[in-house]
């Protein structure tokens, strides 16, 4: 597949490894970093490195590894970071920040007081995305990526 790149999008950058991010799953094709406005540490976000804005442009190609990779992120926060499950969920342009296609992993725990689709967002402590971006990278079996 051909690496296509939007000029000036942050998700792009971060992609091509020109941007600075907590990577924690990093492919061929996908990357996987945490959110730096997490809803709850361990928020992580994954994209296509190319650009694609949408669930319904992403190629049929993609579509298969890019499940997957949500699939064991979803394992990860509960293995890594002993969350109880996880919130997964992709917008569509609407609410979408960033107009490059990426879907969300949250943490969640009963009783974490998220309500519906009410996103309070949080920072982390000094030093807690480093720890909770190498917990995350244990539990999905690799190390940091180059």
């Amino acid at each position: 597949m051909r690496l296509v790149r939007e000029p000036g999008c942050a998700f792009c950058a971060i992609a091509a490894g020109e941007a600075e991010a907590d990577v924690v799953l990093a492919t061929d094709d996908l990357v996987a970093f945490l959110d730096r406005r997490p809803v709850f540490p361990g928020h992580v976000l994954l994209v296509p490195r190319t650009h694609v804005v949408t669930l319904p442009d992403l190629p049929a190609a993609l579509r298969d590894p890019f499940l997957a990779a949500a699939q064991r992120i979803a394992s990860a926060v509960v293995e890594g970071l002993g969350a109880q499950g996880s919130w997964v969920s992709v917008n569509n342009t609407v609410s979408q920040s960033v107009p490059h296609l990426h879907l969300h992993v949250v943490p969640r725990t009963k009783g974490d007081g998220l309500k519906g689709f009410f996103w309070p967002r949080r920072g982390y402590a000094d030093g807690q995305r480093a720890e909770v971006a190498e917990r995350l990278r244990a539990a999905l079996g690799g190390a940091a990526p180059e």
